[in-house]
């Protein structure tokens, strides 16, 4: 098998049942009947449409670190007046970014009036365990150059992207409990983490997550409702909410992080 490519998780997966094993045993079934001289014909060409199907259907990284590459934007769902998840698709609905988790991508834009290429670094919120496209979530700033550009995508333009980058690669069980701090968009990094533990609890990793994520008002709180959800579900994740201007009745952190909130 390539480096580039990944093996299916289960070999009852969907695209196996539909696509190989119910195929050949109607092939295989039906020359039985039809005309049993047949049958190895029939087996023999079976097995080699499934080894095809096998290999076709296995998902493939299609990020390259010294390679700008062009996605196409599929889709562009809006959160406020300046935040929006951009969904880019990938050649293939197989493929996946092959992104280690606790590193990051590169997108870059030829820009008017700057000198050279922009570049900036951007950490999904998709994984590759929803293979086809990746999102990106992206607040647009009036200073932002990177970030202006994407917003003004239209979808079917392209973005170019290189990657992975990142010193750290996070792997299950490699600290007993972490303590994350974000703002804002920064809370894409840490979402990465956090979603790659809780679906690692089956496999046995037992990592502990306490998230302090700051903001200015309760709007600005991106991604709550995905939060929340995980808080439910998982009881080794806690999320601390601080706000610069609290609603009336806030029962969460008020004003800047302090080291008391840190403790």
């Amino acid at each position: 098998m390539s480096a580039n490519t990944v093996k299916p998780t289960s070999w009852l997966a969907p695209q196996y049942v539909n696509g190989i094993y119910i195929p050949s045993g109607l092939l295989i079934v039906g020359c039985a009947i039809v005309k049993i001289e047949w049958l190895p014909y029939a087996i023999a060409l079976a097995a080699m449409l499934s080894g095809w199907k096998i290999y076709s259907s296995q998902a493939r990284k299609v990020l390259k670190p010294n390679e700008f590459q062009n996605f196409q934007l599929k889709e562009k769902t809006v959160l406020s007046h300046n935040t929006a998840i951009y969904r880019f698709g990938l050649p293939k609905a197989t493929d996946i970014l092959g992104l280690p988790i606790g590193q990051h991508i590169s997108i870059a834009a030829t820009i008017d009036g700057q000198p050279k290429e922009v570049v900036r670094s951007y950490t999904p919120i998709s994984s590759d365990e929803t293979p086809g496209y990746f999102d990106l979530l992206i607040k647009s700033y009036p200073t932002g150059n990177i970030s202006k550009y994407v917003s003004n995508l239209m979808v079917g333009q392209t973005m170019k992207v290189k990657g992975p980058k990142g010193a750290m690669v996070y792997t299950p069980n490699m600290v007993r409990r972490f303590g994350m701090i974000a703002g804002g968009t920064g809370i894409t990094p840490m979402l990465q983490i956090i979603r790659a533990i809780i679906r690692g609890r089956a496999a046995g990793d037992r990592t502990e997550v306490d998230l302090l994520f700051a903001n200015v008002n309760p709007e600005d709180i991106l991604l709550k409702e995905d939060l929340d959800q995980l808080v439910k579900e998982d009881p080794g994740f806690r999320v601390h909410y601080v706000l610069n201007n609290p609603p009336e009745g806030w029962t969460g952190g008020v004003g800047f992080v302090t080291p008391d909130m840190i403790k």
